[in-house]
């Protein structure tokens, strides 16, 4: 059948031809010019000539290193709802006395209470973990230090609306180290640089712990601590999974 159509096809462009030939004898018009009208003629109506035609769809897909690429993210996708308890709620302590702030796509949770005439308010940032190399520093309160996960804390006690006292923590499972303490002064301009005070670790022994009671009487403790780690490590699980999810709907629009 298409070897038939085919044959169809060319006698027909033959009777174009000879159609040309003819109508030259009988015209003014130039050979060259009636053979180009016929077989234009004829290719509208009927071309043997194969045409090429370019799918757009074929010119929008995806290069094989996007597909990839898709492919990891959707295997670390499913590979974190496996491992990851990332929809289990951490019961926060009846005694723990702080109201959690979190809100989703944060790298960082608030906390924050009243106490006595005081506002406090807790930065928590996401948990330093332990990594499992081995520390050789030669101070070994520092090396034990290293050798467990941390989370570090950004603490600021307010007073009406006057200056007020900045504490840069890092909450171990067994303390809580003070790397600082500033009084700031929220009437300075930008362009003023405030006296922060010396490093905290200069202080006398006595003024040392006294702050660190100071910061246990308002809720800053181990106990605290330690469910805020196991808290962080939860909100980092449902995090990543939101960002793989972001970057999945990123690559494949």
């Amino acid at each position: 059948m298409a070897f038939n159509s085919i044959l169809r096809k060319s006698g027909s462009f033959a009777r174009a031809l000879a159609v040309a030939g003819q109508l030259t004898k009988n015209s003014n018009l130039g050979h060259r010019s009636l053979h180009f009208t016929a077989i234009n003629q004829h290719q509208h109506k009927d071309s043997f000539v194969p045409r090429f035609h370019f799918s757009s769809v074929a010119s929008k897909k995806k290069p094989t290193s996007d597909e990839n690429l898709l492919r990891v993210i959707e295997s670390e996708i499913e590979c974190a709802q496996e491992t990851d308890d990332h929809n289990a709620a951490e019961e926060v302590p009846g005694n723990f006395p702080f109201k959690i702030i979190d809100s989703p796509g944060q790298q960082t949770i608030m906390l924050e209470r009243t106490y006595q005439d005081e506002e406090i308010k807790v930065e928590v940032h996401m948990p330093d973990l332990v990594t499992g190399e081995e520390n050789d520093d030669d101070n070994d309160n520092q090396s034990e230090r290293t050798a467990q996960s941390s989370i570090p804390l950004s603490i600021s006690v307010h007073k009406k609306d006057g200056p007020y006292l900045e504490f840069n923590c890092v909450g171990y499972p067994d303390e809580i180290v003070i790397d600082g303490l500033s009084v700031k002064n929220p009437d300075l301009t930008e362009d003023q640089v405030a006296y922060e005070g010396p490093d905290f670790q200069t202080l006398d022994e006595n003024l040392q712990k006294s702050f660190h009671k100071y910061l246990e009487i308002r809720g800053i403790k181990p106990s605290t601590t330690n469910f805020l780690h196991e808290y962080m490590i939860n909100k980092d699980s449902k995090e990543y999974l939101v960002w793989l999810n972001k970057l999945k709907s990123f690559v494949q629009a």
